[in-house]
């Protein structure tokens, strides 16, 4: 620890100074009070350093979950739309802290990268579009945030065009001052810097802080959440749980740890942990922060301790600084989100998935389009339910069935099946891919068919690695077997497992074929096929004899 304290602080120092403007800005995008934005970030900075596995992961309120929030009704209209998003930021650990004490990673890979690419990219154009009211000073009226952004640009009259310079002088400045020896902290220079053209020009009616009347008088105290809130809250905590872990997920990846352990459940739990945290100290949902957690690397961060130490800064420029920071324009912090949502958006990303394939490129373009048009919370939801179709279709669309030969060397090769089973014959036959619900017909379509002369054969269908068949496969064993009995013919199951004959027993099928037409597998790969090859041969040439 003593050897990279100093490091540790450097980096720490410069993550918490750029998170303080950062994360006012955050509660801006949520639509929330900025002060919301500060103490997730200082929260959950703290709390996800102490509680997650990866050393390096820095866990702050993202651009993406800001704009899930945005979208829930709740936390901005009603009686106490405060404790409402509290209880959702507690809520939201709440998810998070069961699945990764559930361990339930494993379920992300099943969001295919098209839903991801095509909701990523919608949320950066979001962003664009949602700050384009502060950034130009006017609120136009529409039912999404499309609608809202053509009326502004139908409408050159009604804009501040001081407010609009504040803004664009601000990008340019943090663009500028990016590529100088400033580095990071140059966001930080460009938002004061912008902030202070206002008063020096004597633009008195550029927004601040300080007129949404938003006071930094401290530390935030201790709140509880409002049960009563948790059923509307249900179904925007399960969509920001699941958009916070996909996007740290690839933290860990990102930035190993430096003695290369990986604990991708304790990531979950340690977001979880920061997300109660948060809300119980009043502030906004938070998740692992890829562009937080990139800074702190690239600053010199070597353990966990420089998140903490970025905690304790904000802490500090709280405290000491938070009057001065009521005068941060508001067009200012809306210039900073507006590059924030261009470089969220990858061209790159959406060239690659739209050339892999139609399918790819319909998922992608559904999702982009929805959460362009619908709120978030139920983007998420229907780009997961995308996710889960497209695995289905795919995985019973790739499965095959070949039939295996020995050629005339003893080779084994595999060749396309009989499209009829022909008489006096043992075909072996070998199927690749998912042979669940969905593929099940696949792989019925794909067996050689029974004709008038298909008899006395034999059909071994070889399982070798498959430890579950399904009710639906079982059901097409069941026509496909009296299928073959009818012809005078018979199917025999080579190399299954103990769980799949267990399966044959309960469902019947073991009694339709026959216990001796079943061979159990074993460590020696072939051996229960040349057991079943020999018999179905002495099998065949009895027929004939008979």
């Amino acid at each position: 620890m003593p050897e990279t304290l100093r490091d540790d602080a450097v980096a720490g120092v410069v993550l918490g100074v750029q998170s303080v403007p950062d994360g006012l800005a955050t509660g801006l995008l949520a639509g929330v009070s900025p002060l919301s934005g500060l103490y997730a970030y200082l929260v959950g900075t703290i709390a996800g350093a102490v509680a997650t596995s990866s050393a390096f992961m820095v866990v702050q309120a993202t651009g993406a979950m800001a704009m899930v929030i945005a979208d829930v009704p709740s936390v901005h209209h009603g009686a106490h739309p405060g404790r409402a998003l509290f209880t959702l930021a507690i809520l939201t650990g709440v998810v998070m802290l069961a699945a990764g004490l559930f361990r339930l990673g494993g379920v992300l890979r099943f969001v295919s990268n098209a839903v991801m690419v095509g909701f990523i990219n919608a949320v950066g154009v979001n962003i664009v579009l949602g700050q384009l009211s502060n950034l130009t000073g006017y609120s136009a009226s529409g039912a999404n945030r499309v609608v809202r952004a053509v009326h502004t640009v139908l409408s050159p009259r009604e804009l501040h065009w001081q407010s609009i310079v504040v803004g664009v002088a601000t990008i340019g400045l943090i663009v500028l001052l990016e590529r100088t020896r400033v580095g990071a902290l140059g966001l930080v220079v460009a938002v004061v810097a912008g902030s202070a053209i206002a008063p020096v020009l004597g633009w008195h009616d550029v927004a601040t802080l300080n007129h949404l009347g938003v006071s930094i008088g401290g530390l935030p105290t201790p709140t509880w959440p409002a049960l009563g809130q948790v059923p509307v809250l249900l179904l925007p905590a399960l969509s920001l749980a699941f958009v916070g872990l996909v996007q740290g997920a690839g933290i860990a990846a990102a930035f190993p740890n430096p003695d290369g352990k990986l604990d991708v459940s304790r990531d979950f739990v340690g977001q979880g942990v920061a997300n109660i945290a948060s809300g119980l100290l009043r502030g906004m949902p938070v998740g692992g922060s890829m562009s937080a957690s990139a800074l702190n690397r690239a600053a010199g961060a070597r353990s966990r301790a420089a998140a903490i130490v970025a905690g304790l800064v904000m802490a500090l420029v709280i405290v000491a600084f938070g009057s001065p920071v009521g005068h941060l324009a508001m067009p200012a912090l809306a210039g900073l989100l507006i590059l924030i949502g261009v470089r969220t958006i990858s061209p790159s990303d959406l060239s690659t998935v739209w050339h892999v394939g139609l399918i790819q490129r319909v998922v992608l373009v559904v999702t982009f389009a929805l959460t362009m048009l619908i709120p978030l919370q139920y983007a998420v939801v229907v780009g997961v339910g995308l996710s889960v179709v497209l695995h289905v279709v795919r995985q019973s669309n790739e499965v095959t069935v070949r039939r295996r030969i020995r050629d005339e060397d003893g080779h084994v090769l595999e060749v396309d099946p009989p499209a009829e089973l022909p008489p006096e014959d043992v075909v072996v036959l070998q199927p690749y891919g998912s042979l669940f619900f969905a593929a099940a017909p696949v792989f019925e379509a794909a067996l050689p068919t029974v004709g008038a002369g298909s008899r006395g054969s034999v059909v071994l269908l070889r399982l070798r690695g498959r430890t579950d068949l399904g009710t639906t496969f079982i059901d097409v064993l069941r026509r496909y077997a009296a299928s073959r009995g009818d012809a005078g013919s018979k199917l025999v199951i080579v190399s299954a497992s103990e769980r799949v004959l267990d399966q044959l027993e309960a469902t019947g099928m073991l009694a339709v074929i026959g216990p001796e037409n079943v061979y159990v597998g074993s460590e020696r790969v072939g051996a229960a096929l040349a057991r079943a090859h020999d018999d179905a041969l002495a099998w065949v040439a009895g027929r004939r004899r008979g």
